[in-house]
């Protein structure tokens, strides 16, 4: 059986006879402008058709549509997933609906996300997206609307910026496993390739080692996923090297995706946590506490960073001006048995 077609304000002002003008007005609550016989033929035609008017265009009548752009790097990642929820909620406190866009790591599909999102007229835009590609959005792609940036930079972006203090989680996860009696320091990322957040947490790796003076040695190993040979052989020198200096050695790792890698390598290897390395990752999966003894994370305050990347967004469509804000938020270190101190 077909649905009846929905009421329009047409249909309501044809019924009533007046103008769709003066229709609106009575759904703006602007009846005060109309005599008391015409609100009464309004009212009296839109209960007869059942008519209910458009979120949309009543939000776009007023020049807002009442929606906010969340554009992610990938949704199957847990980081993603908890800065959407606590974004999502913000907006939602606010009154704004949050339209997704998933660029499933696609590194030239940002342009084409910003394209497809303003085609929706959404007020303004929360990017958790790659940093770099062909498909970069700059200021211009944006076409006026407010954005605010989460956990990686864009360069010539002069936006609001909200992440984890990259620099501070690395020192309190450097200093942790320093205090415990590790000498040998491999710290494992992805591929830095300009993206903002891997580069500050290799940069912080390098001065956390060199503020240790010549007592702490520290390498970086740069991961590629399809590189499962070159990361064998980095945690087996590591390993190797900490036995002949008797010396304690330990892994960090850059993010979940990593710290994955690296178990998988340990298995491989034949290697404990703990025991023959010792281990720190970023990102505190629901997982890390499943694997030998536990791992060690420095836990980012994701539902923190998607709220408070809403709330700066939300101030700006209220009219906040001022130059470009960065809030950096700190990380928490879990403390599990993989970075158990020397007996």
């Amino acid at each position: 059986m077909q649905r009846p077609a929905r009421a329009t304000i047409a249909d309501v002002a044809r019924v009533a006879g007046v103008s769709k003008a003066t229709v609106s007005r009575f759904l703006n609550h602007r009846d005060r402008l109309l005599s008391d016989d015409i609100a009464a033929r309004v009212e009296a035609a839109v209960a007869q058709l059942a008519y209910t008017p458009s979120p949309m265009a009543q939000a776009l009548s007023h020049g807002r549509s009442r929606l906010i752009g969340l554009i992610v790097a990938d949704i199957t990642n847990p980081y993603s997933v908890a800065v959407l929820r606590g974004a999502e909620k913000a907006c939602q406190d606010a009154g704004y609906l949050v339209m997704l866009f998933n660029l499933g790591n696609d590194i030239d599909r940002e342009r084409e996300a910003i394209d497809a999102l303003a085609g929706y007229q959404v007020d303004g835009f929360i990017l958790n997206t790659l940093g770099r590609g062909t498909g970069l959005i700059d200021a211009e792609a944006l076409r006026g609307k407010p954005a605010v940036l989460v956990d990686r930079r864009h360069a010539g972006m002069h936006t609001d910026f909200v992440s984890l203090d990259n620099a501070a989680a690395m020192q309190l996860a450097c200093g942790h496993l320093v205090e415990g009696g590790h000498r040998e320091l491999l710290y494992v990322t992805e591929p830095q390739k300009g993206v903002s957040s891997r580069r500050e947490r290799t940069a912080a790796f390098g001065a956390c080692v060199q503020s240790q003076g010549p007592r702490v040695s520290g390498m970086v190993f740069e991961c590629e996923a399809d590189d499962a040979a070159g990361l064998d052989a980095a945690l087996q020198g590591l390993h190797q090297r900490a036995r002949r200096a008797r010396r304690r050695a330990a892994v960090l790792a850059g993010n979940a995706v990593v710290t994955l890698r690296v178990a998988a390598a340990m298995a491989r290897l034949g290697l404990q946590f703990g025991s023959d390395l010792g281990f720190v990752g970023f990102d505190d999966p629901e997982w890390a506490p499943l694997i030998g003894p536990g791992l060690s994370a420095i836990a980012q305050p994701t539902e923190a960073i998607g709220r408070s990347a809403a709330t700066c967004l939300l101030e700006r469509l209220k009219g906040l001006e001022g130059p470009a804000r960065q809030l950096l938020l700190p990380g928490e270190l879990v403390v599990r048995g993989s970075s158990a101190p020397a007996s």
